[in-house]
């Protein structure tokens, strides 16, 4: 039996945003005829194909998923009182992936005798995980970044005590240490000796935004010398097909252009009851049409029993109900920026969001919580120009008012300020979607890495 020339292996982080960057990757390479196998446990196998935000069933279907053992998942609640925000309660479920490289190694071994050679790519945060596997003869491995180039490159030059200057605004900002605690900075640069044994890197974002900082990660000092690869995988044109719509949407398909704000903190951001009571009195304050999607922060084990409900101001849904819809469930967020009808983004600064937010020309409501998006933050509202600070960090203990909320709302759907800034995200969603058409930037970037894994 003749080999297969590549097969592709994905081993991910164990959280929802890191999940859903390497499934639409996974997606990505599958679409291109490649045999791509995704890597496990059944529980977080099962969470990414059920919140497949963006992925035609078709698309996650060519994906070969692979549930592994691992060590029992405990889930506890997320903690509201955690005036950072980590998320330190999904701590278990990367303490199980940490133990998944004798099966990964087992897996890849099998799948290395049917092809000539395999190529690993695997969250850098769970390096771990792929220690035996990337030794085996034919395989390469790559390391992915979920983290913006931006705060990966802060992160790692920092942590090697600034080896070289950087001119520009970065200087003016602050040190990554006032974002990240020390044992995540810690996390995030230190990696295994067979980390240094890697073949390349890719990271998820676009030279387009982030060129400065792609070049920076690509020095010596940093990058190690390493192949660099810049892809951003999700791709507009994936979006599901309307008969399986949220209901949301067809809300939406009643409102005006650009008349809806749509709220949402990501899948680890725990609010307290105050922060709750707050928000949702300046919705209600701002006049304006919302969608804000309510829930408890994922657990470790998304399955492992209810979570605890999440109350809201008594009577405020029967009030707002003529111009405003809770979602309670998982909301489809690609689908709901992409709607003609959302005019603004009130968001945590997670990557993932941010980019989306790019792609669909949202203009945001910055509220930075925790580690990366605080940069992230900075990079829309200062350095791209595309949204408004809800809270700046220095006042990050403080509860945010619905005053507050209530004139940031206000600002970018009715304000002058808000067209202006809806303008200039126009201009940015324009030139990504650009770069990811045929023979685009994006397009470019992944035809090299397809034709580096796959050449003679």
């Amino acid at each position: 039996m003749a080999k297969s020339k590549v097969a592709v292996v994905i081993v991910p982080l164990p959280t929802q945003s890191h999940l859903n960057q390497l499934l639409h990757l996974a997606a990505v390479l599958s679409s291109r005829g490649l045999p791509v196998h995704f890597v496990g446990s059944a529980t977080h196998n099962r969470q990414v194909r059920l919140r497949a935000s963006g992925l035609k069933p078709s698309a996650a279907a060519k994906i070969k998923f692979h549930d592994l053992h691992s060590s029992p998942i405990a889930a506890p609640e997320p903690d509201t009182t955690n005036a950072n925000k980590l998320p330190t309660h999904q701590k278990p479920a990367l303490m199980a992936y940490m133990e998944l490289n004798s099966p990964t190694c087992s897996l890849v071994r099998e799948l290395s005798a049917e092809s000539s050679r395999i190529a690993v790519i695997y969250d850098r945060l769970v390096s771990p995980a792929v220690k035996d596997a990337v030794a085996i003869e034919n395989v390469e491995s790559y390391a992915f970044s979920c983290l913006s180039a931006l705060n990966l490159f802060c992160v790692l030059w920092e942590n090697l005590g600034r080896p070289f200057d950087v001119e520009g605004e970065i200087n003016r900002w602050p040190s990554v240490r006032e974002f990240f605690p020390v044992p995540a900075l810690k996390f995030i640069a230190t990696t295994p000796a067979h980390f240094d044994e890697r073949d390349g890197d890719i990271y998820n974002t676009s030279r387009l935004i982030e060129a400065k900082y792609i070049d920076l990660l690509r020095r010596e000092e940093i990058g190690g010398g390493k192949k660099q690869f810049t892809i951003w995988p999700i791709w507009p044109r994936n979006l599901h097909d309307a008969k399986s719509r949220h209901e949301c949407l067809e809300w939406l398909d009643l409102q005006s252009p650009r008349s809806v704000m749509y709220v949402s903190f990501g899948s680890t951001i725990s609010m307290t009851k105050e922060e709750i009571g707050e928000l949702a009195a300046g919705l209600e304050q701002s006049g304006e049409k919302f969608i804000w999607v309510v829930r408890e922060a994922d657990r470790a084990d998304i399955f492992a029993g209810e979570g605890r409900g999440i109350e809201l101001p008594v009577g405020f849904e029967e009030r707002v109900r003529e111009r405003g819809i809770v979602v309670r469930d998982w909301a489809p967020q690609l689908e709901i920026l992409a709607h003609r009808s959302t005019g603004g983004f009130m968001t945590h600064c997670g990557w993932n969001s941010c980019f989306e937010s790019m792609i669909y020309g949202v203009p945001v409501a910055a509220w930075p919580m925790h580690s990366d998006q605080p940069l992230n933050a900075i990079l829309l509202t200062e350095v791209l120009g595309i949204g408004v600070v809800v809270r700046e960090w220095q006042a990050r203990e403080e509860v945010v008012g619905a005053a507050v909320i209530e004139d940031v709302v206000g600002r970018l759907l009715s304000a002058e300020e808000g067209a202006e800034i809806r303008k200039r995200a126009e201009e940015v969603s324009a030139a990504v979607r650009k770069s990811m058409e045929e023979g685009g930037e994006l397009c470019r970037e992944l035809d090299g890495f397809i034709a580096h894994i796959t050449r003679d």
